[in-house]
């Protein structure tokens, strides 16, 4: 196992045990099958994007290992980001503390459809990584970058951000809070933050976004925006 695939286990473990300590310790109990199952789903996706990066594309396994405000080197996207991780940790703990003092309620089905989603933003995540090796976890531009149009580039122009919207609505559901679904409300206006400040960077440092733009007119949902 080489030092790359060592750090990329080294920082799922620790992914884990964070995010187990921001469900459980504010739940006070172990005894919330919605965080288990939800932890199942995330871990195992996870993991399989994981080995499939060492397998396929280790560069850009290299280039998502580095990701974060420090990593960002822009001072917008370095307030975008720290809003983005306080949100993240906002939407665990939120419905977290709403398991411990029942806030709100869901039935399991409801949580059991979260997970689905969960899964299914992992899905969108694996297909932009299969499509497109420049995906850095940073805004920025690789040496040989050039502009991906095919897969699902040819029907949005941010499917990553998309997979992700969809991962995230699904954390609250699965985790059964009503309250951490209006947390994933809060968090939204500073990803459409980033995504118009990416959009911004690539017309005026990557050739031949421009006329991508104009093929390509939708930014999250097909036929809708």
């Amino acid at each position: 196992m080489n030092n790359l695939h060592k750090r990329a286990f080294v920082a799922l473990v620790l992914l884990f045990l964070v995010m187990a300590a921001l469900l459980f310790v504010p739940a006070w109990t172990l005894d919330y099958w919605q965080a288990w199952t939800f932890l199942a789903v995330y871990f195992a996706a996870s993991v399989a994007i994981t080995l499939y990066l060492m397998k396929r594309d280790p560069q850009l396994l290299a280039r998502r290992m580095s990701g974060g405000p420090a990593a960002e080197k822009e001072p917008a996207q370095k307030i975008i980001m720290s809003l983005a991780s306080l949100g993240y940790i906002g939407l665990l703990v939120i419905a977290a503390l709403d398991r411990r003092f029942a806030w709100s309620h869901m039935p399991p089905g409801a949580a059991l459809a979260g997970d689905l989603l969960v899964g299914l933003g992992f899905l969108g995540v694996f297909f932009v990584f299969r499509e497109n090796t420049f995906s850095s976890a940073t805004i920025e531009l690789a040496p040989d970058q050039k502009v991906i149009s095919t897969g699902p580039y040819a029907w949005v122009r941010h499917p990553m951000y998309a997979a992700g919207l969809v991962l995230l609505c699904g954390i609250p559901i699965a985790l059964g809070s009503l309250w951490g679904v209006l947390v994933f409300v809060a968090i939204l206006p500073a990803l459409l933050w980033r995504l118009f400040d990416e959009e911004r960077f690539l017309a005026k440092n990557l050739p031949g976004y421009l006329e991508y733009q104009g093929q390509v007119r939708y930014r999250l949902i097909p036929r809708v925006w």
